[in-house]
This record gives structure tokens, C-alpha cells and sequence, in this order.
């Protein structure tokens, strides 16, 4: 059906607006892949002394998300990923989570 590719980010307090201008200004080459649906980057809840984001990306098949791993596009968009001066507003890595859909609605 799909599979639906996501990374949480705990962003620190404070640094949300810093995180979010670095998505909004990073080189997107997912609409270039076979099977690329949609993106959504989402704003989560407030922790102590974070908040949590989530990277949202629905492909037609986990084969589709692996080839986007696998390509240049990948390379190219994530070629400046922790490369910012002083301390990075993410707190960690981010933690991936993959999920292949088993029932849809809409």
C-alpha cells in the first residue's frame, strides 16, 4: 500500500525557529524520486527543554524509500546536515521509524 518514513528530532527550547528555517531552506529533491507522495515536517509537543518535531515522508512501497537512500538526491539534501556553527538547535540524533501501511481510509 505505502510505507510512511519518519525521523523525530527533540529541537532545543528556544531553537525552534532556527531548526525550522533550516528545512525551509534546504535543497528538496524528494519530488525527483519514483514513489514520493508527500512530506510534512511536524511540530510536537514541549518537553522540559525541547520540542519535538517529526519529518513525515509517504512513498508508494519501502523499496522507493531505500532508493531514495541509496541516491544522489539523498546525498545532495543532506550534505550540510550538522554542519552549523556553535551548538546545533538538535538535542541527539534524530531516531528513524519506518512503517509499512496495513489499512487505509480517506
Amino acid at each position: 500500500m505505502s510505507y510512511i518514513a519518519m525521523n523525530r528530532f527533540k529541537i532545543r527550547e528556544g531553537a525552534e525557529a532556527e531548526f525550522e528555517n533550516i528545512w525551509k531552506s534546504r535543497e528538496g529533491r524528494l519530488k525527483e524520486m519514483q514513489g514520493f507522495r508527500e512530506f510534512r515536517l511536524l511540530k510536537g509537543p514541549e518537553g522540559e527543554d525541547h520540542t519535538l518535531y517529526s519529518s513525515h515522508v509517504i512513498w508508494d512501497s519501502k523499496e522507493d524509500f531505500e532508493a531514495w537512500t541509496k541516491s544522489q538526491q539523498f546525498r545532495d539534501a543532506h550534505k550540510n546536515a550538522g554542519k552549523r556553527e556553535g551548538v546545533s538547535p538538535i538535542m541527539g540524533h534524530p531516531q528513524f521509524e519506518g512503517f509499512e501501511t496495513v489499512l487505509s481510509e480517506s
